[in-house]
């Protein structure tokens, strides 16, 4: 029952996302508004996956990337959708939406069944680690994402060429604020993320650092990230230094989550 959901969810992401390619091609407001309507509707079912998956007596192995990267990419669904409210930002469901139908594909065909009876060491700490850590990749996405569309629409409007994407698009303020909102909150979550992940090491095995070769990347990419970070706010940069900044902090804090994550 539990996968039927997700398939579901699958699918409707993946007409999403056919829509919302069609729309930006064509290109067809109406076609990228169905690409949105789809994408809410995949979201919502999806998050009853996510329930019917904790409805067991036992606690699934969030841990596992099967599990992380479909959270993560809902997440990011998520959050995309509630910037809609306020920003213009229909034309990037052409990324979003094929993002979505990936991830819950990956859930499909990788994760690993909930085992009766076996709960993680210290479950409490390992879940608030993984949602903090995943909210603030999610955000880092859509940080990155508004800052490859802010260097798009800068480049057109630099070149004083007619843009032949007729989908209403945010200014470059509003991708600004955009950016400047997902990264901060992004960059707290994942601090946030690497001490709950430290007490979560602390409270398994009494050490305070796991040393492992996930946490050593994920750390030095942190590092990176916070440079970045304090350049965008403490030291004036320009808003398309930042969007440059943020598209490579997301693309290498991705590497080093998911990409080491996935070789450890």
């Amino acid at each position: 029952m539990i996968f039927e959901f997700y398939q579901l969810a699958a699918t409707i992401y993946l007409a999403a996302a056919v829509a919302a390619a069609l729309g930006f091609t064509l290109p067809s407001v109406r076609l990228s508004r169905a690409g949105v309507v789809g994408l809410v509707l995949g979201v919502v079912v999806h998050a009853i996956a996510f329930w019917k998956l904790h409805e067991g007596e036992s606690t699934p192995p969030l841990t596992d990337l099967a599990y992380v990267v479909p959270f993560v990419v809902w997440m990011l669904t998520l959050f995309y959708l509630l910037l809609l409210i306020r920003v213009r930002l229909i034309g990037l469901a052409v990324v979003v939406a094929p993002l979505a139908f990936v991830g819950t594909f990956v859930e499909f065909l990788g994760a690993p069944a909930p085992q009766s009876g076996v709960q993680p060491a210290s479950p409490i700490w390992s879940h608030i680690h993984v949602l903090l850590a995943s909210a603030g990749l999610a955000l880092l996405a859509v940080a990155g994402a508004a800052g490859a569309l802010y260097v798009t629409r800068h480049r057109t409007i630099k070149s004083k060429r007619p843009s032949s994407i007729r989908l209403p698009l945010p200014s470059l303020e509003a991708l600004d604020r955009v950016n400047a909102l997902s990264l901060v909150v992004g960059f707290l979550l994942l601090s946030l993320g690497v001490v709950t992940g430290v007490l979560w090491t602390h409270a398994v095995d009494g050490r305070l650092w796991p040393a492992t070769l996930h946490a050593n990347a994920t750390l030095a990419a942190w590092l990176v990230l916070a440079v970045l970070v304090a350049a965008r706010f403490g030291a004036g940069q320009g808003a398309r230094q930042s969007a440059l900044s943020s598209l490579a902090g997301f693309a290498l804090m991705l590497l080093a989550v998911v990409g080491v994550g996935m070789l450890a």
